[in-house]
C-alpha cells in the first residue's frame, strides 16, 4: 500500500498521531508499522517449530505435504538454474510487486510535482521523481535482503525453505537491489547538474538527507557487487568472500544517508541476522573434540565429532568448518553424512580433496606424528520437516538419509509404516571413488539388523571399462586424535529447545531497545528537538539506534548462551577423559575389492547388494520406467551435467504414473 496516495494522504497521517510521542517521536510509527510485525512473526515461528518439533519427534509416520507437486521443477535451463513451481510462482509475485509498486510511486510523483507550481522545468522534476523511486525500489529488496543468509532463521522454515537452499534469492535480491540504487546515483547526479546544483555531491547535512553518506554506501555496495558476479565468484573466492564483508560500511552509510525512520522498514531482516550472526560468533569460538578421520584411497575424508548425546539434528543438515592450521579466516559448508539416532555420539562429514584449502587438510590429515587438531564448527543447520531435499555434493547428500533407514529397519517390525525399499544410483568417474560406498556404514558400525533394510545399490563408473586389478588395492585409514582439555562436544548453542531460547532472545533484546530509545528519547532528545526532527543530529540519533540494538543483542544473546554452556559443562568434562585409540588402517574396501574376505555382516549385506556397471552413465529414464508399480525410494547422484537431465524427467511428468515412496537427486 505504501505507493498509493491511500496510504500516504490516509493511513499514514493517521498512524502517525496515533504514536507520534514524547518517547519516540516519528520513529515510533515507523517501528510499528514496518519493524514489530516481522519480529513478531518470528517469535511466533520459533514458537509454532519448537512444538513441531516435538510433535514429529513422537510420531512414526508424516503425510504426505500437499505442496509436494508443487516443489516439482518447472524451470531446468536458463539462468536462473533450476526453479521448483512454487519458486518461480514466488518469483513472479516478487517482480510483480516491483513493476506494480514502481509504476505507481512514479505515477504519484508525477501527479504531485504537477499539481503545484514548480521553480525548474518539468522534465527535470520528473527526472528527481523517477530517481528517488528507484531508491524506494531497492529498499523493498533490501527488507527481504538478510532473510535467506539468517542460518537460524524462524521465517524461512515456515515456507519451507532452508538458508543453504535460498542463498540464490539473496543473490537476484542483491543484484537488483544495487541496479536501482546506482540508477537512483545516476539520476540525482543528472538532476543536480541540470538545476546546477553539483556542490550537493559533497553535503553532509547535520538534519534530514546526507548525501556523502549516500555515495559511500553505492561504493561499498559496487565493490560487493561486481565481486559477486558469478565468473569472478567462481574464480577468485576468497575476493568475493573478503569483500562481501563491507556490508557493514555498506548498511552504516545507507543508515547514515536514509535516516533511522526510513531504515526502519528494512531494520527487522538485518536484526534478525545480527542476532544469529552473533550467536554464530559465540559458537565459533570454541574448538569442538574431534575423535577420528577416515581417509579414503579417493583422497576423501571422513571426519568424525564428538557431539552432546541428547543432540539430534535433521538428515542433510549442513555444518560450517573451520581449521585454523589450515586457514584461521575461511570457513566451509558441509553436508552433515551422520545420523543422530543411529549414532547418538557422533557427528560426521565427508571432505572431497578438490580445492587448496582441502589439500592442505588432507596432507596434514595424511601425517603419521599428527594427534590433534583445533577445529571449529557452526550448526548443525538444516530442514525443520521431514522431506528429503537435494543439495550437497555426489553421494554424500543421501549418506545420513540411508543411515536413518538403517536405523528405522531395526525398530520397524510390527509397525504399521514399514521402512520402504531404497534404490540407490550413482556415478562416479573412477573405482577408486567406488570407496565412496564405504561410508554408508558408519565407522562405529551397526548392529546385523542392518540386513532388515531393503537396499539396492546401481554403481556406474564412467571412464573406466573394467574392474581394476586386485594388486591395485590401497587401504583406509582411520585416524583417531586425543582430546584436550578446551574441546567442547558438537552442541547447539543454544541447547535443545533453541527455537524457544532464540524466540526469548529476540522479544527480550526488542523489549530492552525499545526501553533504552524510549528513555533516551524522552530525557535526552526530545527536550532538545521538541519532535521537529530539524534540530538534533540526524546522525547522533541514527548512530545512538546502532549502539541499543548491537548492546542488547549482545546482552540477551550472552547470558542465554552462558546459561547452556552450563548445563553442557558436565558432559564437556566426560568427553575431555575418553580413551583414544591408535590409529588403524582397514582391510582394504569393500567396495574397491569384492575379493576381501566379508568379516563383517554390514559391509556384506551392502556389497552383495551393489551392482556395478562398467564404461557409461546410467539411463535414468529407463531406469526409473523399469520400476513400474514397485513403491521404492529413488536417490540419484552424479557429477554435474546430469542435473539437467534428471531435473527434465521430474518436470516431463514421467514420474506422474508411477508409484514412488520419493525420488530425491544430487550432482
Amino acid at each position: 500500500m505504501m505507493p498509493t496516495n491511500t496510504y500516504k494522504l490516509n493511513w499514514q497521517p493517521n498512524l502517525k498521531s496515533h504514536t507520534d510521542s514524547t518517547y519516540f517521536g516519528a520513529q515510533g510509527f515507523k517501528l510499528l508499522v514496518f519493524t514489530f510485525p516481522i519480529l513478531f512473526i518470528s517469535v511466533l515461528g520459533c514458537l509454532y517449530l519448537h512444538f513441531r518439533k516435538k510433535r514429529i519427534a513422537t510420531q512414526s509416520h508424516i503425510k504426505d505435504s500437499k505442496l509436494d507437486p508443487w516443489r516439482r521443477p518447472v524451470l531446468v535451463k536458463g539462468p536462473l538454474g533450476v526453479l521448483s513451481a512454487i519458486e518461480f510462482a514466488f518469483s513472479l509475485m516478487f517482480l510483480a510487486l516491483l513493476i506494480w509498486s514502481f509504476a505507481t510511486y512514479v505515477r504519484t510523483g508525477f501527479q504531485s510535482v504537477e499539481s503545484k507550481k514548480q521553480q525548474y522545468a518539468m522534465w527535470k522534476m520528473k527526472i528527481m521523481v523517477v530517481g528517488h523511486r528507484f531508491a524506494f525500489i531497492g529498499n523493498i529488496c533490501c527488507a527481504f535482503l538478510f532473510f535467506p543468509v539468517t542460518r537460524g532463521s524462524s521465517i524461512l522454515p515456515l515456507v519451507g525453505l532452508t538458508s543453504e537452499g535460498s542463498i540464490k534469492y539473496h543473490a537476484w535480491l542483491g543484484h537488483i537491489a544495487m541496479a536501482f540504487f546506482v540508477l537512483h546515483g545516476i539520476c540525482y547526479i543528472i538532476w543536480w547538474a541540470a538545476i546546477n546544483q553539483m556542490s550537493q555531491i559533497i553535503e553532509w547535512a547535520n538534519v534530514g538527507i546526507s548525501n556523502v553518506a549516500g555515495e559511500l554506501a553505492i561504493l561499498f555496495g559496487l565493490v560487493m557487487w561486481v565481486t559477486a558476479f558469478p565468473r569472478i565468484r567462481r574464480k577468485t573466492f576468497e575476493i568475493f568472500f573478503y569483500s562481501h564483508q563491507l556490508y557493514f560500511l555498506f548498511l552504516l552509510f545507507y543508515l547514515l544517508h536514509v535516516g533511522i525512520n526510513y531504515f526502519s522498514l528494512i531494520l527487522p531482516g538485518i536484526y534478525l541476522y545480527l542476532i544469529d550472526r552473533y550467536l554464530r560468533f559465540l559458537q565459533s569460538r570454541q574448538n569442538v573434540r574431534l575423535v577420528s578421520a577416515r581417509l579414503l584411497p579417493c583422497e576423501a575424508i571422513e571426519l568424525n565429532f564428538s557431539k552432546s548425546r541428547g543432540f539430534s539434528y535433521s538428515t542433510m543438515s549442513t555444518i560450517f568448518m573451520n581449521v585454523p592450521s589450515v586457514s584461521k579466516l575461511q570457513w566451509h559448508p558441509y553436508t552433515v553424512t551422520s545420523n543422530s539416532n543411529l549414532e547418538p555420539e557422533t557427528l560426521s562429514v565427508v571432505i572431497k580433496k578438490e580445492g587448496s584449502w582441502t589439500q592442505k587438510l588432507y596432507q596434514q590429515l595424511s601425517s603419521p606424528s599428527l594427534d590433534h587438531l583445533n577445529v571449529s564448527i557452526e550448526g548443525p543447520y538444516g530442514p525443520t520437516s521431514v522431506s528429503f531435499p537435494s543439495g550437497g555434493s555426489g553421494i554424500t547428500p543421501f549418506i545420513s538419509i540411508i543411515r536413518e533407514f538403517m536405523f528405522r529397519s531395526t525398530i520397524a517390525s510390527g509397525q504399521s509404516a514399514p521402512t520402504p525399499n531404497i534404490l540407490l544410483i550413482s556415478a562416479f568417474k573412477n573405482s577408486l571413488d567406488l570407496t565412496m560406498l564405504d561410508l554408508l556404514i558408519p565407522v562405529s558400525g551397526v548392529p546385523s539388523e542392518t540386513s532388515q533394510l531393503q537396499l539396492k545399490v546401481e554403481a556406474f563408473i564412467t571412464r573406466e571399462k573394467a574392474g581394476p586389478e586386485s594388486d591395485q588395492q590401497k587401504l583406509i585409514n582411520t585416524v583417531w586424535f586425543k582430546s584436550y582439555t578446551s574441546d567442547v562436544p558438537v552442541s547447539p548453542v543454544l541447547g535443545p529447545n533453541g527455537w524457544l531460547w532464540l524466540s526469548a532472545i529476540i522479544s527480550a533484546s526488542f523489549v530492552a531497545f525499545l526501553l533504552l530509545l524510549g528513555i533516551t528519547y524522552r530525557y535526552y532528545i526530545y527536550p532538545i528537538d521538541k519532535n521537529t526532527n530539524k534540530v538534533y543530529s540526524s546522525s547522533s540519533r541514527d548512530m545512538l539506534n546502532v549502539l541499543f540494538v548491537c548492546v542488547c543483542v549482545a546482552v540477551t544473546g550472552g547470558i542465554a548462551v552462558q546459561w547452556n554452556k552450563r548445563k553442557n559443562g558436565r558432559e564437556t568434562n566426560q568427553i575431555q577423559s575418553m580413551d583414544v585409540p591408535t590409529s588403524t588402517t582397514s582391510p582394504g574396501s569393500w567396495f574397491y575389492n569384492t575379493e576381501s574376505e566379508l568379516e563383517s555382516v554390514p559391509h556384506q549385506s551392502l556389497v552383495q547388494a551393489t551392482t556395478l556397471h562398467y564404461g557409461g552413465r546410467p539411463n535414468l529414464q529407463k531406469m526409473l520406467l523399469e520400476l513400474k508399480e514397485a513403491r521404492v525410494g529413488v536417490m540419484v547422484s552424479g557429477p554435474t551435467e546430469m542435473r539437467h537431465h534428471v531435473a527434465a524427467i521430474c518436470s516431463s511428468g514421467l514420474a506422474d504414473n508411477l508409484h514412488y515412496e520419493s525420488i530425491s537427486f544430487s550432482w
